[in-house]
């Protein structure tokens, strides 16, 4: 028995949280001037960049764990703006803190440090500032980033933030707006990759302004399937979003294109709190294996 299973998980049939609960990969973290990078078992995963010409801070590459390459993208066409794995909003106070553009707002990083550098996981604690010249900032933000490795095939990446009015703030309904992914063309709907939300629902035409609880980006390139699924959590405001998604590989759950009555306002001092995981996988695991990891994460049990 234990020679099918042994034999089973090396296939690539196991569900994916069986697979990955005794085969924890060591995580390590290096600040430097202008980013964070991160190590899984010895070999890069990814890079949180927080450059002086940066429109926010990002992550970039994010690897796959089979491959070794990256399945985000940026600086791609359509819209290189979208910056593989990011956090911002257009249309804040009149200001845009999402696409191109130093002048029309910028994100720019205040502090930051390891909380954790390494082990099972690594902890980034980050200060932001929401800035444009010539206008008062609208937010200040704090994040928490958590980086795990469960499994040899699994990557966990928790991003926690929260933003405080510094005035009160007015968010006009737009489409670029929060947390978003852009994946590699390769695993794009375009590019014969799948895009599935939570309740089965396929590429753009099934997905975009669906609410649910997460939504999965997948591909085959350089031999192996992997991808990207993005987790919200039932705690946050809007909870289940509805989602913003695009065939050439772009998604995002956001409310932003669907407020009522066209703007959000914040009092000065208001808080939002949002939190997301983001689960890096290989192996083409089934729905019900991300299943299984948003519940166990949602119910805040151990990884």
């Amino acid at each position: 028995m234990a020679k099918v299973l042994c034999l089973v998980a090396w296939l690539g049939w196991l569900p994916l949280p069986a697979r990955a609960q005794d085969q924890a990969q060591p995580v390590k973290a290096e600040l430097k001037n202008d980013r964070v990078l991160v190590w899984v078992n010895g070999q890069v995963f990814t890079e949180y960049l927080f450059t002086a010409d940066s429109k926010y801070p990002y992550f970039y590459p994010v690897i796959g764990p089979r491959t070794g390459h990256t399945i985000t993208t940026h600086k791609t066409e359509p819209y290189p703006h979208h910056s593989s794995l990011f956090f911002g909003c257009d249309r804040v106070n009149g200001g845009n803190y999402w696409q191109e553009g130093l002048e029309r707002g910028r994100i720019i990083s205040k502090g930051i440090s390891l909380a954790v550098d390494s082990g099972r996981m690594v902890v980034i604690k980050q200060k932001c500032s929401w800035e444009r010249p010539g206008a008062e900032s609208p937010f200040s933000d704090s994040r928490t980033i958590t980086i795990q490795a469960p499994g040899k095939d699994l990557r966990l990446v928790d991003f926690e933030i929260t933003l405080e009015a510094n005035l009160e703030v007015q968010i006009e309904k737009n489409n670029h707006s929060l947390f978003a992914a852009r994946m590699i063309p390769a695993l794009s709907t375009q590019g014969g990759g799948t895009l599935r939300n939570a309740h089965g629902d396929l590429a753009e035409k099934g997905t975009f302004g669906k609410p649910a609880p997460w939504a999965d980006y997948r591909g085959q390139h350089h031999g192996e399937i992997e991808g990207l699924a993005i987790f919200c959590d039932p705690q946050d405001r809007w909870f289940p979003p509805p989602w913003f998604t695009r065939d050439y590989g772009f998604f995002s759950p956001t409310p932003m294109f669907w407020l009522e009555n066209g703007k959000l306002i914040l009092k000065k001092g208001e808080q939002l709190h949002l939190r997301y995981r983001t689960v890096v996988h290989a192996g083409n695991p089934a729905p019900g294996d991300l299943d299984a990891l948003y519940k166990k994460w949602t119910a805040k049990q151990p990884d």
